[in-house]
């Protein structure tokens, strides 16, 4: 399996703009990163090759001390949210621990990525809210049961109900992922990306967002870093 370059991050919300083709669309807007590498998965070691990335900054007593000496090894402040990206060998290998990966590092207009999250919870629903079934009509002697999912199945043969017959159950809240979406914009000082259409949970979900499992796969290198402008700055008030 071709294991695909991504990031963390976190929905801020929708908002409308003009796409490339002067189009007016619907993007969600995404905070991704900054992420701290706190951690890599070696072959040697570890069976596979993977880094271990940290988002979110996190009060020091939410953390247990396991979680605290990794971030600490890492010289970084504790996060919240720590998730293992799995890569190739030679991708890990141009990584370090400690290091910072922002959005524009890793991603760019016109990318294609998938953006996987947790659905908002909805609790239990009837056939109708939860598949979409057109339910029964209101006329002609229907009687209780305008909102009823029908049949399930017959009692000798088969005598019992097939696995996975649509019923009414729980709906939402299950790690779902969007393929195949177009980065339209990074907005590389508040780190958010812009994506049109729709990703799922409610605004402050966390999410991981990778390069296109499938698009060609391609060897993964950091964008060039952005200018580091402080020094400059502090010269200027000098």
């Amino acid at each position: 399996m071709a294991w695909r370059m991504g990031l963390l991050g976190k929905k801020v919300g929708m908002t409308q703009a003009f796409d490339e083709k002067g189009t007016w669309k619907a993007f969600t807007v995404i905070e991704v990163g900054p992420c701290v590498i706190v951690d890599k998965r070696t072959e040697e070691r570890d069976g596979y090759s993977a880094i271990v990335l940290a988002f979110d900054d996190a009060k020091p007593t939410r953390v247990n001390k396991p979680q605290g000496g990794l971030f600490a090894k890492a010289n970084t402040t504790p996060k919240r949210l720590v998730r293992e990206m799995r890569l190739p060998a030679e991708d890990v290998a141009q990584f370090a621990v400690g290091q910072t990966l922002t959005a524009e590092q890793v991603f760019g207009a016109g990318d294609v990525v998938d953006v996987t999250g947790v659905t908002r919870g909805k609790g239990f629903q009837g056939v109708m809210k939860r598949y979409g079934f057109r339910g029964f009509r209101a006329t002609h002697g229907t009687h209780e049961y305008f909102r009823h999912g029908g049949s399930i199945g017959c009692r000798l043969t088969p005598g019992r109900v097939f696995k996975g017959k649509k019923m009414p159950g729980h709906m939402g809240s299950r790690r779902v992922t969007v393929q195949n979406l177009r980065v339209n914009e990074i907005v590389a000082d508040k780190n958010l990306v812009l994506i049109p259409g729709a990703v799922p949970g409610s605004p402050d979900t966390y999410l991981t967002i990778r390069l296109a499992a499938k698009r060609q796969a391609r060897p993964f290198s950091l964008r060039a870093a952005p200018a580091n402008t402080e020094p400059a700055a502090a010269e200027a008030e000098a």
